[in-house]
C-alpha cells in the first residue's frame, strides 16, 4: 500500500532508487558512475564521499521486544 501511495500521489524525486519499481542500488550506481565520467570529460573536478553506516547499527538490540517497549512507553 505505501509503495502504491507514494507512487500515485507522486512522492518520490525522480532520483529516488529504493522503493522504485525497476530501480535498485545498481540503478544508483551507474547514474553516479555517469554523473562523474560526465563531468570529467567537461573537464570538472569532482568528490565523492561515501559513509558506511552499517556499524551505527550494530548498537540496535535486536532482542527488543516489541509489544512490552511500546507498553513501557505509554507506563
Amino acid at each position: 500500500q505505501l509503495i502504491s501511495f507514494t507512487s500515485d500521489n507522486q512522492i518520490f524525486d525522480r532520483f529516488q532508487s529504493g522503493f522504485h519499481t525497476l530501480h535498485s542500488t545498481e540503478t544508483a550506481l551507474i547514474r553516479v558512475s555517469n554523473g562523474l565520467l560526465l563531468a570529467t570529460d567537461e573537464g570538472l573536478y569532482s568528490v565523492l564521499i561515501l559513509l558506511d553506516l552499517s556499524s551505527a547499527f550494530d548498537i540496535v538490540d535486536h532482542n527488543f521486544n516489541q509489544a512490552s517497549g511500546i507498553l513501557c512507553w505509554y507506563q
